[in-house]
């Protein structure tokens, strides 16, 4: 299916700003970065995770570790997939006794953040996670919120929400529109 594009809600700016705010949010709540892990879903949640990073080591002045997780094998609609795609995880070390913050582009109904967690439980048992997004846009099927959100961005649930980053995308923007097809 194709997407068509309606409304632009966030240009490179206003993406730019949300993440340096939520670097500063995370700071804050977890009284600096000492004990921080970012970790990043794939695929527009690496490179949103590797700016909070460097946000935050320009705040702190020291460098938090990244890492990047595939949920594939832990989605609960992986039975409708017929050839899942599985991509590298890579965790930065040990996550026992870390403060986890799980990074994503759209927090929708939170089945991706549940895969998320139970993925990273199978890595060991960090002291928390906490939740980042750039948008959320309602419509939760699981008690899952985040803990950091760019953007609240009401929604219908026959739109769709678009997050496009150079580092995927070669554009940056979020939009709001409609499948097509």
């Amino acid at each position: 299916m194709a997407f068509r594009e309606r409304t632009r809600v966030m240009d490179a700016d206003d993406i730019r700003r949300a993440v340096q705010r939520v670097a500063h949010e995370i700071v804050e709540r977890n009284k600096g970065a000492s004990n921080l892990v970012l970790v990043g879903i794939r695929t527009r949640g690496v490179p949103l995770s590797l700016r909070l990073a460097k946000a935050i080591s320009s705040i702190e002045g020291t460098e938090v570790p990244v890492g990047k997780l595939d949920i594939t094998l832990y989605r609960d609609d992986l039975h409708t997939v017929s050839t899942p795609v599985v991509r590298e995880t890579h965790l930065p070390g040990d996550i026992e006794g870390k403060n986890l913050v799980i990074v994503d582009d759209v927090l929708y109904t939170g089945r991706s953040v549940r895969a998320a967690m139970d993925a990273l439980m199978d890595f060991g048992r960090p002291a928390s996670i906490q939740l980042a997004v750039l948008v959320d846009r309602g419509h939760r099927e699981l008690p899952i919120r985040a803990d950091y959100v760019g953007k609240n961005l009401p929604t219908s649930r026959d739109e769709r929400v678009k997050v496009a980053l150079t580092e995927v995308d070669g554009e940056e923007g979020v939009y709001i529109g409609e499948e097509v097809g």
